[in-house]
């Protein structure tokens, strides 16, 4: 377990290193069985270690220090049991180019053949900790990726390696239609 926990504690910091979180934000957790190791509230994913992961349950409990997210992690792993990890985080232009509200469908080849249609659900900001965790879940029960406007994307799957190819897949492909909006405009 110390090695899954390991993965995770380097991808979240490598989401951090290449411009998908700032040094405080955004969170990430791996299942292992019952227990869910998240990363805990406020912190630093530039000086995290694997000691820092906070052990929450499959059933609901979260454990002091966990990210306020925490209930929201639970939630995604109780409605797909298949999921293994989670990543949020918050590329500035898939935030940015969903501030509209309306889901995002890439232009690119790769995003096309990854997500076709990537759901952007509407949270108010004093609602978020009590609505977040049912909408996330359900969306990302049925889809590897789901964007909270003007919050973040959350990216799930089998494997760490895998969460955070979607979600730099993700940033990549709102990068190109941005790329592709500002042709657009200048022609």
């Amino acid at each position: 377990m110390t090695d899954l926990k390991q993965e995770l504690v380097q991808h979240y910091r490598w989401l951090r290193q290449y411009g998908l979180n700032d040094s405080h934000s955004g969170n990430a957790s791996v299942r292992d069985g019952d227990t869910i190791w998240v990363t805990p509230s406020g912190c630093c994913a530039d000086t995290i270690q694997v000691d820092d992961l906070v052990p929450c349950s499959i059933d609901g409990q979260t454990t002091e220090g966990a990210s306020l997210d925490a209930p929201l992690h639970i939630a995604v792993y109780q409605r797909n049991p298949k999921a293994r990890v989670l990543l949020h985080s918050h590329g500035p232009h898939s935030v940015a180019l969903t501030m509209n509200g309306q889901d995002f469908r890439p232009i690119d080849f790769e995003g096309q053949y990854y997500f076709p249609h990537v759901p952007v659900l509407t949270v108010e900001y004093q609602d978020y900790l009590e609505e977040s965790p049912g909408k996330v879940s359900r969306a990302l029960s049925q889809n590897k990726i789901a964007i909270v406007r003007g919050h973040g994307v959350y990216a799930t799957a089998e494997s760490i390696n895998l969460a955070y190819k979607w979600t730099c897949s993700l940033e990549l492909s709102a990068q190109t239609a941005h790329i592709q909006h500002l042709e657009e405009r200048r022609v």
